[in-house]
């Protein structure tokens, strides 16, 4: 792929700092949960390498993925397309949680035991020595909040995340009027069929930097309709 970018994004190739750190990202991040075709729907490997290709060409720089995603099959992909000094342009973003053994109760969660499997996995799928953002993908209801931070403490002091996140979590608002508020920037109104999946929380201001998962709503606020099977896992989300 070119070095110079002849197809630039404005919202792709105009980069906002990721939180309260001096990293530099794309607006919109690419996520890659359709990369792999192992949960029978997505996309195949020539498909993902151009929509890959497309988002870096376009100015992109910010990609998210999680060792769950198609069976691992995601990292995988993205460890092979982003060779060639490629890894080093992206900010790069993984999740762990989600069992990786069936009838093995530390092979996921968010154990400190579980976390640092899960990482040497992803690095190796990956085909780095690090990560950029390491999310927790989901509360396992378990853990101490204390293992957890002092788990991704421990990653980022070895060198293997820059670093953490808490995915799956709503923290910005604290009444549907002001969530409402901050999407009708966007020109976008929450369907009254999705609004109950919103839950409000206790802050009145977002004490975290945080990112929209699927802003698109899979498609659904441009007129588009889901007909697949989605995994066990997905629905409801």
């Amino acid at each position: 792929m070119p070095e110079t970018t002849t197809h630039a994004i404005p919202s792709l190739s105009e980069y906002v700092l990721l939180g309260r750190s001096g990293v530099r990202v794309s607006s919109l991040c690419l996520g890659t949960m359709t990369f792999g075709t192992e949960w029978g729907w997505g996309s195949p490997a020539a498909t993902a390498r151009r929509i890959l290709d497309r988002y870096l060409e376009a100015g992109g720089n910010f990609i998210d993925t999680a060792d769950g995603y198609t069976n691992g099959k995601s990292e995988e992909l993205l460890g092979e397309f982003l060779g060639g000094g490629l890894r080093e342009r992206v900010v790069l973003a993984t999740k762990f949680t989600f069992s990786a053994r069936e009838g093995d109760p530390n092979a996921g969660g968010n154990s400190r035991k579980n976390m640092m499997r899960a990482l040497e996995g992803s690095l190796r799928r990956l085909r780095t020595d690090y990560v950029d953002l390491y999310w927790l993908h989901a509360w396992d209801t378990l853990t101490p909040v204390e293992e957890v931070m002092a788990g991704l403490d421990s990653l980022v002091r070895a060198g293997k995340v820059t670093r953490p996140g808490v995915a799956s979590t709503i923290i910005g608002a604290t009444k549907m009027e002001q969530l409402e508020d901050n999407l009708r920037a966007l020109d976008f109104r929450i369907p009254p069929e999705l609004s109950d999946r919103l839950e409000e929380v206790s802050r009145p201001e977002p004490v975290f930097p945080y990112i929209f998962f699927s802003p698109g709503m899979q498609a659904m606020i441009t007129g588009g309709t889901i007909t697949r099977s989605e995994p066990p896992w997905f629905r409801g989300r």
